[in-house]
């Protein structure tokens, strides 16, 4: 695997790992600061997000470099997404307004289509894997 492969996941690792960690902050935070539903959306999203970043950073370092570069790109397009979702949620609450105007609906849409980059992703790397020789029976 090339460096930049790795690279890559391990800062989608990285970047899970800190979405993970907010998460789990402003699920406490809901329980016992501020009995709020946005802070409790926005934890859920981050806590879910952080395990799907997760699992496509062990992806990214599986998968040859051409077709990882786009997953990684899709990854960070999530990542990016679901942050700017939850973080407008968070400033409604905390900071008593938005982080800008619509950045819940940009993140929230970016998030969206990144799922919907991923499914596409996937089904040309069915198409690739399909395409490929099969291996002489023994």
């Amino acid at each position: 695997m090339r460096t930049s492969s790795l690279r890559l996941a391990l800062i989608i690792a990285a970047i899970a790992a800190l979405q993970g960690a907010a998460g789990v902050s402003l699920a406490a935070a809901a329980a016992h600061v501020e009995s709020s539903p946005l802070l409790a959306t926005a934890s859920q999203f981050l806590m879910i997000h952080a395990a799907a970043g997760v699992g496509l950073a062990a992806l990214v370092r599986t998968t040859p470099q051409r077709q990882a570069n786009w997953l990684a790109a899709i990854a960070l397009a999530l990542q990016a997404g679901v942050s700017l979702f939850a973080g407008d949620l968070v400033a409604r609450v905390f900071l008593s307004g938005k982080l800008f105007p619509l950045a819940a609906p940009i993140g929230g849409v970016l998030t969206t289509l990144s799922w919907c980059a991923l499914a596409v992703w996937a089904a040309f790397a069915i198409l690739r894997a399909n395409s490929l020789p099969t291996p002489p029976e023994s």
